[in-house]
């Protein structure tokens, strides 16, 4: 659950943000709701999975503590990380003879640790141990150079996929195994793998990878092809097809700040702020398109554009839910890359706030995205129709409504305050009321941490404080008028609004 924090001047604040009379002067956006509306589905696909960085990381304590404070916002099911075959996991070696030998010792520490702590594992098959290497020289530049080089033997690649599977299940058993998902690879579109040619021998790996899955269980679910900028699919999904290569799933990437030319191969005028669910759809006709129409779409992993710090801050509050608002219906899942900032791609991570991916900083600090999803977390699972691009409507369990309202202004922009009204039908003229909101005033840790001096490694003391100076308010109260509720947001404001029946 979130974290409040009492106030006693509750009524100043509210005022702040929220004003019930009609007389606000300037444009409003008027949004009819029907709480008796026909409603839809409304899964919350956003929040059931997040990515976090490589598998050594999970064994650290600080990792295990950011894993434990976002699921209390956010509830999520599955985690995903790269290099579970990475030697600094010890998972193969040769003897003297060139026999493979294998140890789990620290995979299952890894596994045994998400487990403890109610999360799933969503199992990336990469990257390739030095002495399997075709290529032992073939490293990634990030700072803990994973080999991206093919196998230097399929036959013993096939080996240790099979053990390594049969392992996971005579450990956790095929009841709880089969409830994961196992995907291929990643992102072998571009550096991250240096088979030649790079489609075609990726897809041979796919294939023996699947099919060795497979052969421990059917009840297994194995996918990929886990690409970049949302690419190869058509061409993956026709090769399954024509070799009967089992796919399970469809799983690939997209960022806000991918390039036009990379999702689509065009030069078209497509808004950072619309590009990742644009790709999704686009995806999505490819699988609908082919010989397996009903496949899942996962996004394994997506994040906000980058520009100006602009993760840290409180744009991502209004990005996040603007993109659920757009790829609802379109992915079954859409993982954000990361749930922590205990993260080293490019070493490790100097001081907080430099812009990374994840819902915590170093050191546990809360950012206003942990916020947002602790929001956004309390939506309902039924979704009302309505043509803003600033709303989602949900249903709750007794009739009542629960709504999230947003400015959003990007990095590059300054943005004005913009004023919406809500015209409530179906709930009482006078209903009770709740707000809740992110801001530049409200779970927005920036705020606090430049006070503090940006201290480059704050004490425990210090993150304890931050952390309770950034904490959202209990939540504001006030009511409906004639069935009204009018609204002022400034930029990059993220609300949410409960309104009981």
């Amino acid at each position: 659950m979130l974290r409040f924090r009492s106030s006693q001047t509750i009524g100043l604040i509210f005022v702040a943000i929220l004003t019930m009379t009609a007389q606000l002067g300037g444009a409003q956006e008027r949004i009819d709701i029907d709480a008796q509306a026909q409603s839809t589905p409304f899964p919350h696909y956003w929040e059931q999975m997040f990515g976090s960085g490589r598998a050594i990381l999970t064994l650290r304590e600080s990792y295990r503590e950011d894993l434990r404070a976002v699921k209390q916002v956010a509830d999520f099911k599955y985690v995903r990380f790269h290099a579970i075959f990475h030697d600094e996991l010890g998972v193969y070696n040769e003897d003297e003879h060139g026999n493979p030998v294998y140890n789990f010792s620290y995979v299952d520490q890894v596994y045994d640790g998400l487990l403890k702590n109610g999360v799933k594992p969503f199992v990336e098959i990469s990257f390739m141990p030095k002495k399997l290497a075709f290529n032992p020289d073939a490293l990634h530049p990030f700072w803990y150079k994973q080999n991206v080089s093919p196998p230097k033997s399929m036959e013993k690649w096939d080996d240790l996929v099979k053990h390594f599977t049969q392992h996971l299940v005579d450990r956790y058993g095929i009841e709880e195994v089969s409830t994961w998902y196992f995907e291929v690879w990643n992102e072998p579109n571009i550096d991250f793998w240096n088979g030649i040619p790079r489609q075609k021998s990726y897809f041979e790996l796919y294939a023996h990878t699947a099919r060795d899955v497979k052969s421990v269980s059917s009840r297994l679910r194995v996918g990929g092809p886990a690409t970049a900028a949302a690419s190869w699919i058509g061409d993956f999904l026709k090769f399954t097809a024509d070799n009967r290569v089992p796919v399970d799933f469809v799983s690939t990437h997209g960022y806000a700040d991918d390039s036009v030319e990379d999702l689509f191969g065009t030069n078209e005028d497509i808004p950072m702020d619309e590009r990742v669910c644009r790709a999704a759809a686009k995806v999505a006709g490819e699988i609908k398109s082919s010989g397996s129409p009903n496949l899942p779409l996962i996004w394994s992993e997506w994040n906000v554009q980058g520009t100006s710090g602009s993760r840290d801050t409180t744009f991502l509050g209004p990005a996040l839910a603007n993109t659920i608002r757009q790829c609802d219906g379109m992915v079954n899942m859409l993982s954000f890359w990361t749930l922590s900032d205990v993260f080293e791609e490019g070493g490790p991570i100097a001081k907080p706030f430099v812009g990374m991916f994840g819902l915590r900083a170093k050191g546990g600090i809360n950012k206003p995205s942990y916020y947002a999803y602790g929001l956004l977390h309390q939506l309902g699972n039924e979704r009302l129709a309505n043509a803003s691009k600033n709303v989602i409507v949900t249903k709750t369990q007794g009739g009542g409504l629960t709504i999230a309202a947003w400015n959003l202004v990007d990095p590059d922009q300054h943005g004005t305050t913009q004023k919406i009204s809500l015209n409530c039908l179906h709930v009482p003229a006078n209903a009770r009321v709740t707000v809740q909101r992110i801001d530049a005033e409200h779970g927005n840790v920036l705020k606090s941490y430049a006070k503090m001096g940006d201290p480059l490694d704050p004490s425990e003391a210090q993150v304890e404080q931050l952390n309770r100076e950034s904490a959202l308010p209990v939540p504001e109260e006030t009511r409906l008028q004639g069935g009204e509720l009018h609204l002022s947001l400034t930029p990059n404001t993220l609300a949410l609004i409960k309104i009981q029946p």
